[in-house]
């Protein structure tokens, strides 16, 4: 189906019979359909922009006849055309030029990744590296090679960028932008927060007009309450956990253990006794172990005690 016939039966000009061949393949496929409403949006544009400008219908086939000429392609046969077909053959380039513009600016399509209950680690067609921690929902750009664009809707992603100065690869999540060169760092949005970690390298964190540089070993947490960007150091390894498969405690507080480990097992571990958030455990323990085991380990550990209450595991200083 020629650009030429469609446009002839866009401006309802077609005969009978031409009018019937472009209705039968309309209907012979939907991709012919999709095509035509392509065409057709691109059409209507360039209507609105031909209004605009100050193109010349007997100019613009002067230019066409050159154009054809200089191509040593035989002219399109041409007898006494109507203004109206004037005007079709100035538009045609206008057609071309708004195509490679659509083409170039349309919006980006993404390609979704996803983790369930299990781990996903992936390449992404650039050769970064990505682990998903369970439960994540990620997306990037298709024309990833080009536009290294990536959306994190929840969930947590560690990231081991490819090194490429001239095409930055950035994550957006809701407000945040995360722009890196090449380097690895976790990202983490969970609960209408965000949470930055370096691991090696540089890494920019703006929110609207703010930016802040991370360097390794520190991170950022970002709420939706915040409104300035602060920095901190990251004080532990507990991040990298659905990665090593261990939980690492080096003089972890107490309070902090409890909040990976219900984040790990999605259980609801709560501290009843205030007086024992901040004890401190020196100790691995592995992620395939079960949570009564890891429980249990360090309730040794600390002299403390784990009382089930529905859904509730109760952590208390033990009496006995």
């Amino acid at each position: 189906m020629t650009d030429e016939l469609l446009i002839k039966f866009l401006l309802k000009e077609t005969s009978e019979e031409e009018g019937i061949a472009v209705q039968n393949w309309l209907d012979a496929a939907p991709s012919n359909a999709k095509h035509f409403e392509q065409f057709k949006q691109i059409w209507n544009s360039s209507k609105k922009l031909s209004t605009q400008s100050n193109v010349n219908g007997d100019e613009a086939w002067l230019r066409f006849k050159q154009r054809a000429s200089a191509a040593h392609q035989p002219l399109v046969r041409r007898i006494k055309p109507t203004y109206q077909w004037l005007k079709i053959a100035a538009v045609l380039f206008l057609i071309a030029a708004i195509w490679s513009v659509y083409s170039i600016f349309s919006p980006v399509s993404y390609t979704p990744i996803t983790a369930g209950n299990t781990i996903n680690k992936q390449l992404l067609p650039d050769g970064s590296e990505i682990t998903l921690n369970k439960n994540t929902q990620l997306s990037y750009a298709t024309n990833f090679k080009k536009n290294r664009s990536v959306h994190l809707q929840q969930g947590e992603v560690f990231f081991n960028v490819l090194h490429d100065k001239t095409r930055p690869f950035v994550i957006d999540v809701d407000k945040i932008a995360v722009l890196v060169v090449g380097t690895s760092f976790n990202v983490k949005h969970l609960n209408h927060q965000t949470e930055v970690i370096v691991e090696t390298g540089i890494v920019k964190v703006s929110l609207g007009k703010d930016e802040i540089a991370l360097h390794k070993g520190e991170k950022i947490i970002i709420k939706n309450t915040t409104d300035k960007l602060v920095k901190m150091q990251s004080t532990d390894q507990l991040y990298n956990y659905y990665r090593s498969n261990e939980f690492v405690l080096n003089n972890t507080p107490l309070w902090r253990v409890v909040e990976v480990l219900n984040e790990a097992y999605n259980s609801e571990i709560v501290i009843k006794d205030p007086a024992i958030r901040d004890l401190t455990l020196f100790t691995t323990l592995k992620t395939t172990a079960s949570l009564a085991d890891n429980l249990k380990t360090i309730c040794l550990t600390l002299d403390l005690k784990s009382v089930r209450n529905e859904n509730q595991l109760l952590l208390s200083k033990n009496t006995k």
